[in-house]
């Protein structure tokens, strides 16, 4: 856990900073240091000079920072700043420049999301279900059975609007409220989601939901190792037939019993050879048992097929995915702000983030996650908050549209603010993850 989080944050910052690095240095823009994590208290692990700029790597991972000639930052170098300004110093450039240098840091941020979203569609996915494909509708599960949604339910728009993808259909913007169109036996139907939904789907999981899983005829892929079905003898030849006497129809109608079940043990009734053989299986706490299913589509050509990505494609799409995740973190602060969500339950610290890596090494969900963090410092870096992004680029358009330019002293008091704030949150965050994962 500790080495992807330290990976995903080495990743995020470098580049990170290294945008306002360049844009500083395009400008003519003195950079003093580049650190990746903070060299707190004077301590780092090594350090070189090049040319005017320090390089080197700090102990404390909690993220980096370059330091710009001629600013008010988190340094505090009120010293440097008593000096007159220089023409190669920050606070001697107009304030076009110096805003470009202040959002290039979450430019970059936004950039890599992308290109990360893209490259796991491409390398990792390599195709999606068109949902034009989706030709005898979906899977209604527990959840969108509760929601009014049916078996057999032909989804054409989500508000409206025509999509793409069928995952499109179980995505964020769904869960945070949607209504949902569908054709049910030729007629019409619009299905309200509530904008609270997104909780009870990351309480029971998106496989609670809907799928496009109503085929009628599958067969066991594989088994996978030490989990309920290899453990109860469930080999890879068998057709499975009934779920505790429940006869078998569609692939959604297997997955839903088993979910049913989660936790329990049930009696799984499979074909071998002709015969039917008893078999009595654990569920896993996740709902599943082990096996992967290999649908046999009941018709030829486009019905349920896939379509490959293209890297033109995926590129669209990865736009769409990291526009989405960002959408989804605003609309989550908001909900904090509103009073409708929990900041202790909602906020996620270096603790928790490393939990939801995981302990194991996957490298798909390692990049999915770590594009997701990237929007994430994106959004929150561009908050309007002292010490931030945000909170520069907001007084350098103040700045730009009035005309008159803010005094050192005052930055100097604003960074201290900000300072406090972010301090204060952090202290914040990091009790909750100790309360969250150790103490509760």
């Amino acid at each position: 856990m500790a080495a992807q989080l330290i990976t995903a944050l080495a990743i995020l910052v470098t580049l990170h900073e290294l945008g306002h690095f360049l844009a500083a240095r395009a400008f003519g823009i003195k950079v003093e240091k580049f650190y990746l994590f903070f060299d707190a208290w004077g301590f780092k692990f090594f350090k070189f000079k090049k040319g005017d700029t320090e390089y080197g790597i700090g102990w404390l991972p909690l993220g980096g920072y370059v330091k710009i000639a001629g600013m008010v930052d988190e340094s505090m170098d009120k010293e440097a700043m008593k000096q007159p300004p220089q023409p190669w110093e920050f606070r001697s450039k107009p304030a076009w420049q110096r805003l470009i240098v202040m959002v290039a840091g979450v430019t970059m941020n936004v950039l890599l999301g992308i290109a990360i979203y893209t490259f796991v569609l491409f390398h990792f996915d390599k195709s999606y279900l068109p949902n034009e494909n989706v030709k005898d509708g979906i899977y209604a599960y527990e959840l969108g059975r509760q929601q009014g949604l049916e078996t057999g339910d032909k989804i054409i728009a989500i508000n409206g609007k025509p999509f793409e993808r069928f995952d499109d259909a179980i995505s964020s913007r769904v869960m945070f409220g949607a209504t949902i169109n569908v054709l049910r036996h030729g007629k019409p139907v619009d299905i309200k989601i509530p904008d609270d939904f997104y909780k009870t789907v990351m309480n029971a999981g998106r496989g609670h939901f809907i799928g496009p899983d109503n085929i009628t005829t599958f067969s066991i892929d594989s088994v996978a190792k030490d989990q309920g079905a290899e453990k109860a003898g469930l080999k890879n030849t068998d057709k499975i037939i009934a779920v505790n006497n429940d006869t078998i129809i569609t692939e959604g109608q297997l997955k839903d019993d088993i979910q049913k079940n989660t936790g329990k043990q049930i009696d799984l009734a499979v074909s071998r050879n002709n015969e039917t053989i008893n078999l009595k299986v654990e569920v896993d706490t996740n709902g599943t048992i082990g096996v992967y299913l290999n649908p046999t589509y009941p018709y030829v050509g486009s019905n349920y097929a896939k379509k490959d990505y293209t890297l033109v494609s995926a590129f669209k799409y990865g736009i769409s995915d990291a526009i989405e995740a960002m959408v989804s973190n605003i609309k989550g602060l908001g909900k904090i702000f509103s009073g409708k969500e929990k900041a202790t339950d909602s906020m996620q610290g270096p603790i928790g983030i490393a939990t939801i890596y995981g302990g194991v090494w996957i490298w798909k969900k390692f990049w999915t996650l770590t594009a997701l963090l990237s929007m994430v410092l994106a959004f929150m870096n561009i908050l309007p908050i002292p010490a931030l992004d945000g909170g520069h680029v907001l007084f350098l358009l103040i700045e730009w549209v009035t005309g008159k330019k803010f005094s050192d002293k005052f930055m100097e008091r604003v960074q201290v603010v900000g300072m406090v704030i972010l301090l204060s949150l952090m202290v914040f965050i990091f009790g909750n993850d100790i309360w969250k994962h150790f103490i509760k």
